[in-house]
């Protein structure tokens, strides 16, 4: 389920304001706007000053990637790789010069391009692999954002609560506004653990396991890159590629081709 991540975020936000609410607090005790303005607006500000802008940038595609992300096709790579296994071999891999402008992914594009213009298969191991590096470290610096902010954020709920804590004590001599004064004083602490747990780090989780995910999917499509180069039967490397399928994506797709073609996660690039 591609919003996975939005519906367990929100689900996590439903089950704190429930138990809550069936304790007897109202939901606009925990409305709290100089709070917000320390924790979020700190968070928002030694986030920014950790890294470079033109990361920072890149943050709200990282929010619709993480809550949106694209669908990787590993069965219909399989499928694509294995059919231009079964022209190169029928035709010669000069045939698949045709096909490759037809290809929506880059990295399949690339690879099979350098092939048909007759690189050493070593050379094309080591620029294919390096692109594999390249956009592992891109997708690093993205969930690292996430990772930063929820380092800050429980620290800037402290900050909150320790400033409001001073006002508290500035007005002892007022003891009917003790008990809400302290209790505001808290909600800042709230916001902090709170985005940082519920929000910050599912989100950096997300794009780590989405940003494997095709790094997997990219070592496949290099692994079949390099068989079609060697000329390996169509059966063999289907074998090949498919130690790299879950058992239940080993079942081939019903019309009998995939497309192979899928959208690449949101990158540093």
């Amino acid at each position: 389920m591609k919003a996975i991540t939005a519906i367990g975020i929100g689900l996590s936000l439903g089950a704190i304001f429930m138990a809550t609410m069936m304790e007897g607090t109202p939901p606009m005790a925990f409305f709290n706007i100089p709070s917000m303005l320390v924790v979020f607006g700190g968070t928002l500000g030694v986030t920014m000053a950790s890294t470079t802008m033109e990361n920072f940038k890149k943050v709200p595609k990282l929010y619709k990637t993480a809550m949106s992300p694209p669908q990787l096709d590993f069965r219909g790579r399989v499928d694509k790789l294995v059919e231009f296994a079964e022209r190169a071999r029928r035709e010669g891999l000069l045939a698949l010069e045709d096909e490759i402008e037809e290809l929506d992914d880059d990295y399949t594009r690339k690879g099979l391009q350098l092939v048909v213009d007759g690189t050493d298969p070593d050379l094309v191991r080591e620029i294919l692999e390096n692109e594999i590096d390249g956009m592992a470290q891109r997708h690093h610096h993205g969930a690292d954002i996430f990772e930063k902010g929820a380092g800050f954020g429980p620290t800037l709920g402290i900050l909150g609560t320790v400033c409001s804590l001073v006002h508290v004590l500035q007005n002892l001599s007022n003891p009917d506004t003790l008990g809400p004064a302290i209790s505001g004083a808290f909600i800042a602490t709230l916001y902090g653990v709170g985005s940082a747990n519920v929000v910050y780090y599912p989100i950096a989780n997300k794009l780590k396991a989405l940003s494997s995910e095709e790094v997997e999917l990219r070592t496949l499509t290099l692994e079949g890159i390099l068989a079609i180069q060697a000329g390996d039967n169509p059966r063999v490397v289907e074998d090949k590629l498919i130690a790299f399928l879950s058992p239940e994506d080993r079942v081939p797709e019903d019309d009998g081709e995939g497309s192979g073609e899928t959208p690449k996660l949101a990158e540093a690039a």
